[in-house]
């Protein structure tokens, strides 16, 4: 496969503490990739680098073009796409136009016709169809999330970048979301998933890196990765490692 992004020798500071050391990370298209890791492993830290929201150090190659400053807009220029942790939405606007705001960098690129787009996004999300005209402050937590999917994929990214999408989700909510990030595989977009729950992402995920203290521990297929002792007896606990409370669906 085709390499989409790579990361190598990836490092991030915080003055002078580095958070993430010396990464190297691949993701090849039509591939969903996850880092899992303890809570302060660096796991955002990375994905927020990444995409060019935090100076880094090292190669950051996409699509094998090398990107010596990497920033949202050149990222986001590439088919680059970010559903933040916090989601980001704008609570007074309605969910039609939140998601008419994601494809923007689209239509002021001459892409004005977003109706087959957001019929897309609608197909994998019929309850945000159903609430097209409401509120985004007034979804409910899964809602929130699935709007937040959405609006990213209003830009048509070849890569999607996910930052804990399962926080603060029930479990159900939790395996729909996860339904939909396998589904987008089978659409053509690549995942690069930073997940708590290290039981779902492995799932769900083809390759996963497991990230502590900032470096690289382990890496490999996520079925192999599943089913490693050092992994079930650190991350894959009774309740998949979720560790944050349940909000309401």
């Amino acid at each position: 496969m085709t390499a989409l992004l790579e990361l190598e020798k990836f490092s991030v500071c915080y003055g002078a503490v580095e958070a993430v050391h010396q990464v190297d990370v691949t993701i090849s298209e039509g591939e969903i990739v996850t880092v899992i890791g303890p809570n302060g492993a660096g796991k955002t830290t990375l994905l927020s680098a990444a995409m060019g929201l935090l100076p880094s150090g090292g190669e950051l190659r996409l699509g094998g073009e090398r990107i010596a400053r990497p920033s949202v807009e050149a990222m986001v220029a590439r088919g680059v796409g970010l559903v933040p942790e916090r989601r980001e939405l704008f609570g007074e606007m309605s969910v039609e136009d939140n998601l008419l705001l994601g494809g923007f960098a689209l239509w002021r690129r001459g892409e004005r016709n977003q109706k087959p787009r957001m019929a897309e996004v609608f197909e994998i999300f019929p309850r945000l169809k159903e609430r097209r005209a409401q509120l985004a402050a007034t979804l409910s937590g899964g809602e929130r999330q699935m709007l937040a999917i959405g609006r990213a994929l209003m830009a048509k990214p070849r890569l999607l970048m996910l930052d804990e999408p399962s926080l603060g989700l029930a479990p159900l909510v939790v395996a729909e979301v996860f339904r939909v990030v396998a589904d987008l595989r089978r659409r053509g977009v690549s995942v690069f998933l930073v997940e708590q729950n290290a039981r779902a992402a492995l799932q769900v995920a083809d390759r996963a890196y497991v990230l502590e203290m900032g470096a690289v521990a382990l890496a490999g297929p996520a079925a192999a990765l599943l089913h490693d002792r050092r992994i079930v007896e650190t991350y894959l606990g009774i309740g998949g490692g979720v560790t944050s409370a349940p909000e309401a669906a």
